[in-house]
């Protein structure tokens, strides 16, 4: 009968869903197939990713969140419609409040699409918040205490790092490299290094599988498959873990030097308490093989990664919707 407050973490690569009183409901790819001549989508989330790169001419799979926020607004109105359409959560006769999710240096203009997209999919009231607190609180962080709290969030388009005390953001850098910068350069490596054309899902699997940021603490290797630059045939090849350190570690120094840049703002207070408590990283990208211990070494203080890293933003949402009535409707300015 009643609708059910609902949060979203809008992700580059994955969209969450968290249904207050059902916890996530929803974490699908934020990928949609459509067919250009009629402009109907044919497939969303999983099943659109799985024809990334293997589709005719007439249909597209696409990204329509680039770096965190809207690329394409249309489709992304059309993927959040039926992603709220799918979890049922619309009353008889109410819409759902929706508690969105945002990296922290977006502008207005990017804010009202983000909301619009919002409202137009189903919302009555829309909530804007940032990413990093968000993911905090999911991690489990008490972040309303007056002490400082450091969270790096690495997500598919963009990284996150904020300092948050007293239950809102000190210190923060949101920067445009993460997830899908990692997977593109371990594909432009290996067109460079063997001349062999790679698609963005071979790419992704190498970094899952046997990429590492850490020099020598993995040492293992996978035989990979695409197109010869030189005979335009099908061929494979063997690659190893510290080749994928040598083609990830620039990209990962960048997350490093804007973690440095965040802790040089910090009051030296909540710097002291961010050498007791250590720093969180969430997102997908915490999941990169020795980036916990790189931080560590790089930043001079513990590093943990948090216990279920891809969910954390999701799980925030979940505890905000109990305190909605709480938190500023953030109007787009």
């Amino acid at each position: 009968m009643f609708s059910k407050d609902i949060g979203i973490d809008l992700g580059t690569a994955n969209i969450l869903i968290y249904v207050k009183g059902r916890g996530i409901v929803l974490n699908e790819p934020s990928v949609i197939a459509i067919d250009t001549t009629t402009n109907i989508p044919l497939a969303v989330g999983e099943e659109a990713r799985r024809m990334v790169g293997r589709t005719p001419g007439n249909i597209v799979a696409i990204r329509p969140l680039r770096d965190g926020v809207i690329a394409d607004f249309e489709i992304t109105e059309m993927m959040l419609k039926h992603f709220i359409n799918k979890i049922n959560v619309k009353g008889f006769m109410a819409k759902p409040r929706i508690l969105i999710c945002t990296p922290t240096n977006i502008t207005s203009v990017e804010k009202k699409a983000i909301r619009e997209a919002a409202e137009k999919s189903g919302g009555k009231q829309v909530y804007l918040e940032e990413e990093p607190k968000v993911a905090a609180v999911g991690a489990g962080m008490d972040i309303f205490q007056p002490s400082g709290n450091m969270v790096i969030d690495i997500g598919g388009g963009t990284t996150d790092i904020a300092v948050l005390s007293m239950g809102d953001i000190v210190t923060a850098e949101s920067i445009k490299m993460a997830g899908d910068k990692f997977d593109q350069e371990i594909l432009n490596f290996i067109k460079r290094q063997y001349k062999l054309l790679i698609g963005e899902r071979t790419a992704e699997q190498i970094k899952m599988n046997i990429g590492t940021v850490f020099k020598g603490s993995r040492t293992e290797e996978i035989a990979i498959r695409g197109r010869d630059m030189v005979s335009g045939l099908p061929h494979t090849l063997t690659v190893h873990s510290d080749e994928i350190h040598d083609a990830l570690i620039d990209s990962v120094m960048v997350i490093v030097r804007a973690a440095k840049n965040v802790l040089e703002k910090t009051p030296p207070e909540l710097s002291a308490d961010i050498i007791d408590r250590g720093v969180i990283i969430t997102g997908g990208g915490a999941l990169l093989h020795g980036i916990d211990q790189l931080l560590a070494q790089e930043l001079k203080v513990p590093v943990v990664v948090a216990e279920d890293p891809m969910t954390c933003v999701a799980e925030g949402t979940g505890i905000m919707l109990q305190h909605l009535d709480k938190l500023p409707k953030r109007k787009a300015n």
